[in-house]
């Protein structure tokens, strides 16, 4: 099964991935991969990045199995640019597709990092206990969410200030920015992970680790590609004019 990633809730990102949905041991294998460094420029980044998976989108894009976006939570911009590009992607070609909480693919990292002595020797999971997602919302706020240590969502998505979050390990971009806050509210930042956006390429891994284990694509319980904006836009339709006196 091959499919085709995007997630612009924070950079812009797309991966390709192909795996066996009835062979969970396997590990699912990078096609080609594509990830911005800046916040600011999905729109004008995807469309090519998208573009260079491909030795020829017209005859491959229509061989994929699905299209995996990122819902956000993310600013509205850069959001809708990964999902409306995604939606373009799927009636065009023919593909369907899915949506998912971008949150889930830095839950997935965490969860795919093994905890290390100063030897660089692995001594079991990086988390061990319930943890946080969060990343930069903009306007002194965090986008987070909180996971079991099997990275399964247990709480959210919220937005608000980091003040909010109490007693948890927290990774994610949002954890370096409040790192001062956080340890201020007995959290702890792992400084490996404590800039780390979501990726494209780490939702694969999410969506891949949901379908194996339901067997199926319809089975895994993934979402359609509503946004999670969770604030209203700053841009508002103007009302009427004002009679004059």
């Amino acid at each position: 099964m091959r499919i085709l990633t995007i997630d612009t809730s924070a950079i812009a990102s797309a991966a390709l991935l192909d795996f066996d949905p009835q062979d969970p041991v396997k590990t699912a294998e990078l096609v080609a991969n594509f990830a911005t460094v800046d916040t600011r420029s999905q729109a004008e980044e995807l469309a090519p990045g998208v573009k260079s998976l491909f030795t020829d989108p017209v005859a491959e894009g229509p061989a994929l199995d699905a299209i995996i976006v990122g819902t956000g939570p993310g600013p509205f911009t850069g959001l809708r640019s990964g999902i409306a590009m995604a939606r373009t992607l799927s009636f065009t070609w023919g593909v369907p597709l899915y949506g998912m909480m971008s949150l889930d693919a830095l839950a997935q990292q965490v969860f795919d990092t093994p905890k290390k002595d100063s030897a660089g020797r692995a001594l079991g999971p990086l988390a061990m206990d319930d943890f946080v997602i969060a990343t930069d919302a903009r306007r002194k706020e965090v986008y987070w969410a909180k996971y079991s240590a099997g990275a399964h969502l247990l709480d959210g998505p919220h937005v608000g200030p980091a003040a909010d979050i109490f007693g948890v390990p927290v990774f994610g971009a949002g954890a370096g920015l409040y790192e001062e806050v956080l340890v201020g509210n007995r959290c702890t930042v792992h400084a490996p992970l404590a800039h780390a956006q979501p990726t494209a390429l780490e939702l694969g891994r999410a969506a891949i680790r949901k379908i194996t284990a339901a067997g199926s694509l319809e089975g895994a319980g993934l979402l359609d590609s509503t946004p999670l904006y969770l604030r209203e836009s700053d841009a508002k339709v103007p009302g009427p004019r004002k009679r004059a006196l």
